[in-house]
């Protein structure tokens, strides 16, 4: 039975987790009006709008008359596809025979991969490794380094370890081989944490910058993330785009970057909601069972 105070007790944890919700949409609300409002009511109210009266596309129009968006956009949204898809790919060929008790040498491969959890080689060997590879200035700087994961292949392992060994059995009876087996049963009934995992490394993938600076000086192969660096640090707004800054006269910078901010997050607040359910299955999945 519902009590009073069991009811007060809801209404209190559903008002603080709103409040909560609401802080937290808030900044990304608060970007997307600023990219849009005029100049004129931007200084008229002191720089900080709610709800403009009027709404304005102008930033959205300069920034795509540069063509340093498109092309790091371009950039981005390919290191994203290809990327998340060879991550997924060594991930899943790593994770499938290690979860196999049977597979030789198996505690002493998951021992060394395990103890990258806790040292790495740092940060002027990893950029050694990378120019002795010849990726340096090149977009596979940004995809190469890094390619697994570590905890997204213990997530990976331990699923597919839950996955009954009866089902890889029957296929084996039917005719199939190990690689048969990964790709016509295991796959197909791995949608969440296929799902998941690709979310984590597709997330990871565009908003990556780290190595678009260490990586990579060409401006044409820049992704969308060291843009925007660039132009929260550069005074000048109109110099990283390569426009003329009579064009940009009218707007405010902070109108300019509120846009390329809006830019750079839309694509995975879209694509978002489609993983969701995957995501969260997953996730619950892959953490209870072994």
């Amino acid at each position: 039975m519902v009590t009073k105070v069991d009811r007060l007790v809801d209404i209190v944890l559903y008002t603080v987790l709103a409040l909560f919700a609401l802080s937290t949409l808030f900044p990304l609300y608060f970007v997307v009006i600023m990219s849009v409002t005029p100049y004129t009511e931007v200084l008229r109210n002191g720089g900080f709008i709610v709800w403009p009266s009027s709404v304005t596309l102008d930033a959205y129009k300069q920034i795509f008359a540069s063509k340093r968006i498109p092309d790091a956009l371009q950039i981005t949204v390919f290191v994203t596809v290809v990327g998340t898809f060879l991550n997924l790919l060594v991930t899943t060929l790593l994770a499938y025979p290690l979860s196999k008790r049977s597979t030789p040498w198996r505690n002493g491969i998951l021992l060394a991969i395990i103890f990258t959890l806790l040292f790495n080689g740092g940060l002027i060997p990893t950029y050694l490794v990378v120019r002795g590879l010849g990726l340096y200035n090149t977009v596979w700087a940004l995809i190469v380094p890094g390619m697994v994961s570590t905890f997204n292949f213990l997530i990976m392992k331990t699923y597919f370890e839950g996955i009954p060994q009866e089902v890889e059995e029957a296929a084996r009876v039917d005719g199939c081989g190990e690689l048969a087996t990964l790709f016509r049963i295991v796959l197909p009934l791995s949608a969440p944490i296929m799902a998941t995992i690709g979310l984590f490394y597709g997330i990871g993938h565009w908003n990556e910058y780290f190595k678009g600076i260490m990586y990579v000086t060409e401006k044409s192969l820049a992704p969308i993330q060291v843009v925007l660096r660039n132009m929260i640090q550069t005074p000048s707004v109109s110099q990283e785009l390569s426009l003329n800054s009579t064009n940009l006269a009218q707007l405010p910078p902070e109108t300019i970057k509120m846009a390329t901010v809006t830019v750079a997050i839309l694509p995975i607040i879209l694509v978002y909601p489609f993983l969701q359910k995957y995501f969260i299955k997953g996730v619950m999945i892959g953490a209870i069972k072994g």
